[in-house]
């Protein structure tokens, strides 16, 4: 069975996993942020058939994460390094270490973050680099951004109508105008407010045609109950 493609969902956890979600891909960026560059030395650390452990590395070259260069020519042999792509998933794998650490090691931590200079173990938090606050709920919620469609909305207005407890939600219910303008209403940054008002606008618009459809259906299966 062919395995369906996240690429051209629209979302950025589907997308990233589209790139890093075979968990072998994980395991090698973790051991290319040791050091570790060279086809024998990942083969050796993860134990890892080499036809895999092939694919796995052209896949996180062809989607930009590890670069393949040349380090000696006879024979020809290769080495695979991190790019600033890669590099940019530090913060992900830091942030599997602690959750790993916090639920499932039961005999203790393995692999420690620490203060470089003290050796004290680190506590990771997530922080808005913006206004310094940190990142819990209630402080922050996702929304809508400028290119959201559908389906984004649609899942979005279901969190928005349910967190303001509305009782049982339809997933596939009417979502209006003034439903997707709250949940897509961002803070105060001057054009970013307009743009994604009117997103939101066009969207109920479109939204709003499917509503007959919607509404036949609700319609015709309380018929049948």
């Amino acid at each position: 069975m062919e395995r369906k493609s996240f690429g051209n969902m629209q979302c950025p956890i589907a997308r990233t996993l589209e790139r890093v979600g075979e968990w072998w891909s994980i395991l090698i960026l973790r051991d290319a942020f040791h050091g570790l560059t060279r086809f024998d030395q990942f083969q050796k650390s993860l134990d890892i058939a080499p036809n895999m452990l092939t694919r796995r590395l052209h896949s996180l070259v062809d989607a930009g994460l590890l670069e393949r260069r040349q380090y000696t020519d006879r024979p020809p042999r290769f080495e695979y390094v991190l790019t600033d792509l890669g590099r940019d998933f530090r913060f992900v794998l830091l942030s599997l270490n602690a959750w790993g650490n916090k639920h499932f090691a039961p005999e203790g931590a393995s692999v420690l973050l620490v203060d470089s200079e003290t050796g004290a173990p680190a506590d990771l938090m997530l922080v808005d680099r913006n206004s310094g606050k940190e990142v819990i709920p209630g402080a922050f919620k996702i929304v809508a951004g400028p290119q959201a469609e559908e389906g984004v909305l649609r899942r979005l207005s279901f969190a928005s109508r349910k967190a303001a407890n509305e009782g049982a939600v339809d997933y596939d219910g009417e979502l209006d105008e003034d439903a997707i303008a709250a949940i897509s209403k961002p803070a105060k940054t001057g054009s970013k407010k307009g743009a994604v008002k009117s997103a939101a606008k066009a969207a109920a618009k479109t939204l709003k045609l499917a509503e007959p459809d919607l509404k036949a259906k609700r319609k015709a299966a309380s018929k049948q109950a």
